[in-house]
């Protein structure tokens, strides 16, 4: 290669270096490289000149060249020529320094190249530089900066020379008066001290090994002297903090007496910069580094500063540290370091100092001096030794801090002293105790839209989980706390202020004690009479038992109590540990399984207290229950603040006393609990009653005497003697104490033994409850008592009733205040609020009525009707059971879900039973009808609960009468058509619930009947029983499925309805067609169809009612099925009356309404019917009018079509008659016929247009606009055709279609075709079969005088042509001959589609190929010869199908057309149009069969083989795909196996190609294979340098540069370089970056 191409290829890189392209320049620079690399002295000497020749060059582009020449050398310094290196000296150096002012990208780039050259030459480099350091001249600011980068890159090279630099530059210094000189030269010092230490630490690896400290310290000193004096008072932030960094390194060099002498004024002013500066690390970098050089000394002065020193440094100690910013991160360690520094020399002072700042009143002086406290113990260990007490005593100040920033910090110290032995000391204890009240801690409190936004902010949450973790460390990891923790730990659990950390607490003791038990370590057993501070076994015990009782509350605390408990049973009692062993394990397996939401708390509950029993049956030591009674009563008081756990507690204490035997400790215990209980609160009554209940079990007599001791007592005389005239709030107390009284009088007649309680009701129980209620109870009015009182009399009464309910039987008798009590019960109900439920009122009157009405007298007719609409209208009318309760008063208790479902369950029981009390006084159609005409209105009620609780209530009342019916004489049923039509429709109710019980009804409702007509009790009915099975299926919710039931239970009820009946109940139904419920108007529907259809024939006198009724029941229904359901309605009538229908429907406007529309699909139903119809419908299609052209306005020319009406409805009409599924016979039957009418009204539907007259013909018509929007001509028929495919049951066609988007491509103009070759394609894959017949109807048609029509059918034929279905079904000949003629129909897109049909035998027919060979081939050349041709869209078809065609043609008759063929095809290769260069491509591809072993075709194939090869980075991606298969395909032609290998293997149209990769191993076999062609194939690719595509002169460069790159030094004389490199050079002006940085990357292979 000629020397002069690399030099003006290396010069126009250079000219690009700064191209505005990123990603250009970054290749210019590549390329500039590996020239640099493979020639280095030749492209160094370029970049040289070019600098030299262009001295103007702006600063950007210089600073490319010069990174480049140092890349270069930094890569290849060893191959680079000594005089070279020289003259790269003197060049960087003069670029460095030619401008005098600084300009820090330029020089900056010129002294990196020194650098990278003194990294080997560094005696040149210093020479060249001293020249430009020349004593008193004050030197370039590059100069300097330039001598400090190479002390930092090269240590042991440059220190030998510090001695001499630092002599010149001593004097300088005083001369630098320009800040920027001042900081480089600072800056170098601080490079030149830390290159000294560095030298001096690694002496064995210098090459100078008697270099010494003090050689540098007079000139080091001097230097000092003038930073400090003067520089270091500079206004420039950035200059004095380098002078700082520079002193703090200098440090350690100065002599001794001088570092001692200058530090009493240096430690102050360098603690001056942190107020002047606000970056801080480089200040406390510079401090620590002259601590450190202080106290090596041994510093003497230091003592002298060390006030301001702490001062300071305590101060930045303190300051925020940002963790997202790096250098507040170094400088708060820094900052450390100096404390830790310092304190090796003033231990005594610095802990002080620390200790006393732990007081301050800032908060952040506070967090800082901890965080240096921690950072002092675990660092300075051996100096915080002897100081250990005094930090214990110091520490704790900072305990009672109230900032969690602060107790955070405390925190991290705590646990740095647990690690170093502190906390085993005296005081340690507090500190543990500290841990553990922040696991107490509770959660953050935040008002509602309010969020912490300092960063720093420390929450509970967060304090509180570092403790858990701190409690949990100590325990599993700094194993000489054991004997601090155990069992010191337990005086935690009790307490209540530390509820919050029971389950770490737990858990730490749970690990401690297991380890203990398992090593059996003496100190596991623990003496309480020796450890006062530890509660007691017993106290232990039941706080650890009332924590399971609420497992999930406290963060937890119910397995982990458990589990400790477990743990410390031997110290609890010897003899619980077996029974333990074995039930605990058992409960915390049930509650692992269960979750807050899941457990059953009642069950619970009983398991703990069985628990109890159980365990003090095995402890079998009545001293030891009774003093756990005492002591668990004395406890109570700590859960005055968690009224659940107290009511646990008090039923724990009965559990216990159950099990005393000593009286006298029962009876002060029960006196404890009646004299110290909170009686004003509800949970506390509760737990007060069950407890003394659970104790009469074993103690009966001692109970009841303490509780009438207690009613008598002083207690009660306080409260109610003198203050009850002041009315003040103990009037409250004293009811609230009867109020408990109550109840345990209730309670203990629950647990009372059984052979006890009767004697004891009367004289004892209900005596006592009705002196403390009211010793008048009927004398005043109730409502004015405390409803406290009242519900606790509610309740005792029902516990009393449950006790004896076994043992008593009523005996009837005239009930005298039978009437008055009534009354009473009723205001009860009707004092209750009608939004909720929260007291068991309503459930105790509604069994207390309906006992009292079974006792004379009888009520009268007004009181029974008062009574039942009372009771009802206060139970219906309840929100669902699961609705929260809002509006509470306070005095009323709180119901949990569970509580609340049970209250609901009682209530609709109690009703239950007071309806069947009131029906059984009169069993007749007159007495159900009186109760259910209260129950009928909430039967269609919008709310779901309220249908389902009337209908559960009529399915009861309904099964009770049936079942206790006497049928003595002969009575009718008069209601049971009413009573059908309300029930009937419920069928379906969307409440699965109510369904199943409307069925329910009817069966009963059936029976009932069969019953009056005379029919015995035990005779089953089989229609009737088929209701039974009808229920099961009313579990489906599916639709279909309830439909079809109630169609069955409509002809149920049809079989079994007297006539006289019937009139109501469809009448009834038609009012069920609007119901609320849509389920349920459907089934009004369902059932009125299968009526009608049953018992139709005796309403003759009816139908024109009903017709009418319906008419105006549909205009109103807008539930879609019903309006299906009524269609079918009018079908079942109007099958007799076809004509009159069908008439009807032809005269309403277009477009159909949506009534309309249920009609006709409605004919449908019919198959029979729908074919005559459709017949008669199609034969108008196919001889009216289509469509008529219009002139569009007077004003404008050209003509528009418009469609014509009739047509139009019929093809609407054809429309929606296929919707209905029943046509399908229909259909099939007709489809050959219906599918080529609506092809053909597709053809001449496209492009046309409403009339605009569409909507005035027809009537009652309220918005026509609204209404035909979204209804165009063309729409219409191919949503007919659709519609027409699917009924076919052609979905396999469909599917296609619609995932292609088909249908909406045949209404466009634009796409039709393709929408047409679609329809066709499939088709003729999955309904073969159907198109002959198909074809048949179409032919005739191609003659059709309307162009569209021609079109879409040709369009049609064409695709078929595609497929072998129509030589299989022997319909060749018709359609070849029919595209042979229409190749010269008048219109060219006919004639385009006909080449396209001729060419698609290729591909549907093969065989036939050879067949037609003539026809063929004249047809598609003259198809590529078209004149007539805008788009060339005929040529690219003629393109297309010859390729097709030539795939299976015989040689023989191809083989004289090859050449001519070719020619034709050539000049499309470059066209503009992307699908003509595919095509022709494709041809090209096509064509190399015929020509192999022609020689004459190889040289055509060398002729494009380049254009194949560039347009494979064509934009066009079908392209792309066309070049892989023709040149895949033409590879053995080309003449060489290496290329043909290549071809076949890389080029595959799905796989993707490396562009780069290919082309660089093509050249290699070209230059192999073909040396003599080389000339001829890179004049050809430089052609292409001038392509229109830049993709295509971005592959030409890549193309020549491998080329060039892969050429061999004797065959470059083929090559012209010349053109070459004017190519080249032009291409890196080319405006599209992507071809400059591929012109940039070959020239890089010029080498």
């Amino acid at each position: 290669m000629e020397e002069s191409d690399v030099e003006q290829v290396t010069l126009a890189l250079l000219d690009s270096a700064n191209d505005k392209d990123p990603v250009v320049r970054e290749q210019v620079r590549k390329s500039i490289l590996t020239l640099g690399k493979q020639q280095p002295n030749k492209v160094l000497s370029m970049c040289q000149d070019y600098l030299v020749k262009h001295p103007k060059l702006v600063i950007g582009h210089r600073v490319v060249i010069l990174q480049t020449i140092e890349l270069i050398v930094k890569t290849k310094i060893d191959d680079i020529s000594y005089p070279k290196i020289k003259s790269i000296i003197s060049l960087a150096s003069d670029e460095m320094t030619r401008s005098k002012d600084v300009v820090p990208d330029w020089q900056q780039a010129a002294s990196n190249i020194l650098v990278a050259v003194g990294n080997k030459y560094i005696n040149d480099i210093m020479e060249e530089i001293l020249s430009k350091f020349q004593p008193g001249i004050l030197p370039h600011f590059f100069v300097v900066q330039t001598l400090a980068s190479l002390s930092e890159s090269n240590v042991y090279g440059m220190v030998p020379f510090l001695n001499a630099i630092l002599g010149t530059m001593l004097p300088m210094l005083g001369m630098a008066k320009q800040d920027n000189m001042k900081w480089v030269f600072s800056s170098a010092l601080s490079h030149f001290s830390e290159s000294i230490l560095e030298y001096l630490a690694n002496l064995d690896k210098a090459p100078d090994p008697t270099v010494r400290k003090d050689t540098f310290s007079s000139d080091i000193y001097a230097a000092y002297d003038i930073l400090y004096c003067s520089w270091l008072q500079s206004r420039e932030s950035k200059l004095r903090l380098t002078v700082a960094e520079a002193v703090g390194c200098m440090s350690h060099l100065m002599a001794h007496d001088k570092l001692e002498e200058q530090l009493p004024k240096l430690i102050p002013t360098i603690l001056s910069l942190y107020k002047k500066n606000t970056e801080h690390y480089v200040i406390s970098k510079s401090l620590c580094q002259v601590l450190d050089a202080s106290v090596n000394m041994g510093s003497r002065v230091l003592e002298t500063q060390i006030d301001s020193l702490l001062t300071t440094l305590n101060q930045q100690v303190c300051a925020p540290v940002d963790y997202s910013n790096p250098l507040t991160v170094k400088n708060h360690n820094e900052v450390l370091r100096c404390f830790s520094i310092l304190a090796n020399t003033f231990p005594d002072r610095l802990v002080m100092f620390v200790l006393q700042k732990l007081e301050n009143s800032n908060e952040r002086i506070r967090m800082g001096s901890l965080a240096v406290l921690r950072h002092l113990i675990n660092s300075s260990t051996s100096i915080m030794e002897s100081k250990k007490l005094l930090i214990l005593a110091s520490i704790r100040q900072p305990l009672a801090d109230h900032s969690n920033k602060v107790k955070k910090r405390v925190v991290q110290v705590i646990s740095a002293m647990a690690h170093h032995g502190y906390l085993e000391l005296e005081g340690g204890d507090l500190l543990v105790k500290f841990i553990i009240q922040h696991c107490a801690l509770p959660d953050t409190y935040y008002r509602p839209g309010q969020r912490p936004s300092d960063p720093e902010e420390v929450t509970n949450e967060a304090l509180r989980s570092m403790c858990d973790n701190t409690l949990h460390l100590f325990t599993t990891t700094v194993g000489r706390l054991t004997d601090v923790l155990w069992p010191m730990l337990l005086y935690y659990l009790t307490p209540g202020q530390y509820s919050n950390a029971t389950t770490p607490l737990c858990k730490s003791l749970t690990l401690l004690g297991t380890k203990k038990r398992a090593s059996q370590e003496p100190n596991f057993n623990i003496d309480f009479n020796e450890q006062v501070n530890l509660p007691s076994p017993h106290i232990l015990m039941v706080r650890l038992l009332v924590n399971g009782s609420f497992p999930f509350r406290s963060r937890g605390h119910g397995a982990p109590s458990l589990s400790l408990l477990n743990v410390i049973s031997p110290n609890i009692h010897p003899n619980a540990e077996t029974l333990w062993e074995k039930e605990i394990p058992a409960l915390l397996s049930y509650l692992e399984e269960s979750t807050p939401e899941t457990l059953d708390n009642k069950k619970w509950e009983e398991s703990l207290l069985q628990f109890l029993a159980k365990s003090l049956v095995a402890i079998a030591d009545d001293k030891w229950s009774c003093q756990l009674a005492i002591e668990a009563t004395r406890y109570l008081s700590t859960y005055n603040q968690s009224l659940e756990e107290k009511r646990f507690l008090y039923r724990c204490v009965g559990v216990t006393l159950q099990q005393c035997s000593n009286k006298e400790v029962v009876q002060k215990q029960l006196q404890e609990i009646l004299i110290s209980a909170r009686h004003n609160d509800a949970i506390e009554r509760a737990g007060v009653a069950m407890g003394i209940g659970l104790c009469a079990s074993s103690h009966l007599d001692a109970t009841l005497a303490k509780l009438d001791d207690f009613g008598k007592s002083d207690a009660f005389k306080k409260a109610s003697g003198i203050f009850s005239l002041l009315k003040d709030k103990n009037d409250l107390d004293v009811e609230k104490m009867k109020s408990t009284l109550i109840l345990c009088y209730g309670y203990v007649a629950l647990h009372a033994p059984e052979d006890q309680i009767l004697s004891r009701i009367d004289s004892d129980i209900l005596r006592s409850i009705s002196k403390h209620f009211n010793t008048k109870v009927l004398g005043i009015k109730i409502e004015t008592k405390d409803l406290t009182m009242k519900l606790s009399l509610i309740q005792s009464v029902g516990l009393i009733a449950k006790a004896i309910s076994t043992v008593v039987r009523n005996q009837g008798y005239m009930f005298v205040r039978k009437q008055e009590l009534m009354g009473v019960m009723m205001d009860f109900i009707k004092a209750e609020p009608t939004d909720a439920m929260r007291t068991p009122v309503r459930h105790l009157v509604m069994t207390t009525c309906a006992n009292l009405i079974n006792l004379e007298p009888a009520l009268t007719e007004n009181e029974n009707f008062d009574m039942l609409r009372t009771c009802l209208n206060g139970v219906y009318g309840l929100p669902p059971v699961n609705t929260p309760d809002k509006d509470r008063g306070k005095d009323e208790e709180v119901l949990e879900p569970q509580q609340r479902e049970a209250l609901y369950k009682d209530t609709f029981n109690a009703l239950q039973e007071l309806l069947r009390n009131i029906l059984v006084r009169d069993l007749s159609p007159d007495g159900l009808q009186s109760v259910f005409k209260h129950i009928e209105e909430w039967l269609s009620s919008g709310q779901d609960h309220e249908r389902e609780r009337a209908m559960n209530t009529t399915a009861h009342i309904l099964e009770f009468y049936f079942n206790n019916l006497h049928v003595k004489n002969m009575v009718t049923f008069h209601n049971l058509g009413s009573l059908l039509g309300r029930l009937a429709p419920r069928c379906t109710d969307p409440n699965p619930l109510v369904r199943r019980a409307a069925i329910d009804c009817i069966y009963t409702l059936l029976y009932i009947q069969l019953r009056y007509e005379g029919f015995s009790l035990d005779y089953t009915d089989d229609s009737v029983e088929r209701l039974i099975t009808l229920r099961e299926s009313m579990d489906n919710p599916d639709h279909s499925v309830l439909y079809k039931t109630c169609s069955e239970l409509a002809k149920i009820i049809s079989k079994r309805l007297p006539q006289q009946q019937l009139n109501t109940l469809i009448f009834m139904l038609f009012e069920g067609l609007v119901d609320s419920q849509s389920n349920c108007s459907r089934a009004s529907s369902v059932l009125l169809n299968t009526l009608l259809k049953h018992r139709g024939a005796g309403l003759q006198d009816l139908v024109s009612e009903m017709l009418e009724v319906l008419h105006i029941r549909l205009q109103m229904i807008s539930e879609e099925q019903v309006k299906v359901s009524v269609a079918q309605s009018i079908l079942i009538l109007a099958t007799q009356h076809l004509q009159t229908v069908i008439n009807t429907l032809i005269s309403y406007p277009l477009p159909f309404d949506s009534w309309s529309c249920e009609m006709w699909i409605a004919l449908g139903a019919d198959s029979k019917l729908a074919s005559q119809i459709m017949e008669m419908l199609m034969e108008k299609l196919n001889i009216m009018v289509p469509y008529v052209d219009k002139k569009e306005s007077m004003m404008r020319g050209g003509l528009t079509k418009v469609a014509t009406s009739h047509p139009l409805a019929m093809t609407c009409a054809l429309k929606e008659m296929m919707l209905n599924g029943q046509s399908q016979d229909a259909v099939v039957s007709l489809f050959p016929q219906l599918f080529s009418s609506l092809l053909v009204r597709l053809g001449s539907s496209l492009g046309v247009t409403l009339p605009k007259d569409i909507n005035s013909f027809g009537t009652n018509r309220k918005s026509p606009t609204k209404l035909s929007a979204g209804f165009d001509v063309c729409g219409v028929a191919v949503e007919a055709l659709r519609i027409l495919l699917a009924r076919a049951q052609l979905d396999d066609v469909v599917k296609p279609l619609d995932q292609e988007g088909a249908w909406d491509k045949m209404k466009d103009p634009k796409h039709h075709i393709t929408g047409v070759t679609l329809l066709a394609r499939a088709m003729a894959k999955h309904a073969g079969p159907r198109l002959p017949a198909i074809v048949e109807c179409l032919c005739p048609c191609l003659n059709n005088i309307y162009e569209c029509q021609r079109v879409t059918i040709t369009a049609f034929f064409s695709e078929l042509l595609n497929h072998h279905v129509v030589t299989e079904l022997m319909m060749m000949d018709v359609l070849m001959n029919n595209m042979m003629e229409r190749i010269s129909d008048p219109c060219c897109t006919v004639r385009m589609l006909a080449i396209r049909g001729l060419g698609n035998i290729a591909v549907g027919s093969p065989e036939k190929v050879n067949k037609y060979a003539k026809e063929l081939l004249a047809a598609m050349s003259s198809g590529m010869e078209e004149k007539d041709d805008p788009g060339k869209r005929i040529t690219l078809e003629a393109m297309s199908g010859l390729s097709k065609v030539l795939l299976y043609l015989d040689k023989k008759n191809v083989q004289l057309l090859v050449v001519y063929i070719f020619m034709k095809i050539k000049p499309f290769l470059e066209s503009e149009n992307d699908e003509i260069r595919c095509a022709s491509i494709m041809l090209l591809g096509n064509l190399s069969k015929f020509g192999s072993g022609e020689p004459v075709f190889k040289d055509q194939i060398h002729n494009v083989l380049v254009s194949l090869l560039l347009h494979l980075s064509d934009p066009n991606l079908q392209v792309v795909k066309a070049c892989k298969y023709a040149m895949r395909v033409c590879a053995p032609v080309v003449g060489s196996e290496l290329i043909t290998t290549m071809f076949q293997n890389h080029l595959h149209e799905d796989k993707s190609l490396h562009y780069g990769e290919f082309i660089n191993d093509l050249t290699k076999y070209l230059i192999q294979d073909f040396p003599g062609m080389l000339n001829f194939y890179h004049i050809t690719v430089i052609q292409f340098f001038k392509s229109n595509w830049a993709e295509v002169r971005a592959g030409a460069a890549m193309f020549i540069g491998f080329l060039l790159g892969n050429l061999p030094e004797e065959l470059f004389s083929h090559i012209n370089m010349g053109s070459v490199t004017k190519g080249l050079v032009m291409l890196l002006q080319d405006p599209d970056p992507v071809v400059r940085v591929k012109a940039a990357e070959a020239m890089g292979h010029f080498h």
